[in-house]
């Protein structure tokens, strides 16, 4: 790492400032007071304001002054901090090491009567030592903080993009109840359009019962469609509908029940409203469970199994015999519903199984149910 960015106007106001007292102090407390001292102490104020931006070569020049006078000892100490705080360690130890030298050399001019040099020499190696290793734990504290607040700052970015991927799957998600949604509509209507194709001697009221039912059916996919497209326009989509209650689910057992298809339920819930996605989850798989049923197996009842509660889970299972080879579907079908149901269930926490056996068709969901 190389030289970090200069301190802030106010630290390098600081620190030129208390060099300078501290050298005025060095110099007042000379009791000879020699041209040359004054020049190393003005020089010495000189080096501390080059530091501010060139930590290295400031405490450098510093160590030289204060090989000729002690009043150059605060510029050359403080200079060492700030290589060991703004610079590269290694550096900085080259530094300590030269003011380590410089302070010796620094004995043979002016020695201190009251102590020996063995003393002095060890002084000097743990003031300085001590110097170098505050600088680095503070350059080390300070990487640390700018880490942090990287990381941080990334996290936001990481945080605003899952914010995104996470809309952007709710739309998807969205767009798949469309094909949910008018297949169960469509379906219904298909089944009426289809009696009034094959029995055209009908009774007129029985015509016009299933024209009545398809104007409806047709009106009711096109105000679902209006109110999906809606959603999917919507930038801060956070669901697809509030709570579900089990009166839903009646309702939508129902309806196929009006349009002909035989379904008999067993087993109840303890509830009336179930929780928001484990409700919607249940009447999607309902929902296409039963237009499957009405496409595939025309004709043909269909057993419901409801049952479950809250601290396990919920299950729907929904079953219907196999139609012969010589039926064929009302409604053609891509084979995609099952697979985004799968994948509306697995989101959900739950697990759906299908299978084909003994002459039936199964379709049953599996989802956690909160306490």
């Amino acid at each position: 790492m190389s030289e970090c960015r200069s301190p802030r106007p106010v630290d390098a106001a600081v620190l030129v400032g208390g060099v300078a007292l501290m050298t005025a102090l060095a110099l007042w407390s000379r009791i000879e007071l020699r041209p040359l001292e004054v020049a190393v102490a003005v020089l010495s104020v000189g080096a501390a304001v080059v530091q501010v931006r060139r930590p290295v070569a400031g405490a450098f020049a510093a160590t030289v002054l204060a090989v000729l006078s002690p009043v150059a000892t605060p510029a050359a100490t403080i200079g060492a901090l700030q290589a060991a705080w703004r610079g590269r360690f290694r550096t900085a130890a080259a530094v300590a090491a030269a003011g380590v030298l410089a302070h010796l050399l620094q004995w043979r001019w002016y020695p201190i009567p009251a102590l020996e040099f063995g003393w002095w020499a060890l002084f000097c190696v743990v003031s300085y030592g001590a110097l170098l290793g505050w600088g680095a734990l503070a350059s080390a504290r300070r990487r640390l903080l700018v880490s942090l607040r990287e990381r941080a700052e990334r996290a936001e970015a990481e945080q605003g993009r899952r914010v995104a991927e996470a809309r952007a799957a709710e739309r998807r998600a969205l767009a798949r109840d469309m094909h949910d949604v008018l297949a169960n509509r469509l379906s219904l209507v298909a089944t009426h359009a289809g009696a009034l194709e094959f029995r055209p001697d009908a009774p007129p009221e029985k015509v016009a019962m299933a024209a009545g039912v398809v104007r409806v059916g047709v009106h009711q996919a096109l105000e679902e469609l209006r109110q999906v497209v809606g959603l999917l326009r919507e930038d801060d989509a956070a669901g697809a509908g509030g709570p579900v209650a089990v009166a839903d689910l009646e309702r939508l057992v129902e309806e196929s029940r009006a349009a002909g298809q035989s379904v008999s339920v067993r087993g109840g819930l303890p509830v009336e409203v179930l929780p928001p996605s484990v409700g919607r989850t249940a009447f999607r798989v309902l929902q296409e469970g039963l237009t499957n049923a009405r496409k595939h197996a025309v004709g043909l009842p269909v057993d419901l199994v409801l049952r479950g509660g809250p601290g396990a889970e919920l299950t729907v299972e929904l079953s219907n015999p196999l139609p012969s080879q010589g039926d064929a579907p009302v409604v053609p079908g891509g084979g995609l519903g099952l697979v985004g149901l799968t994948e509306r269930v697995r989101l959900a926490g739950g697990r759906l199984d299908h299978e084909r056996g003994e002459g039936r068709f199964l379709l049953r969901a599996r989802l956690p149910w909160p306490m």
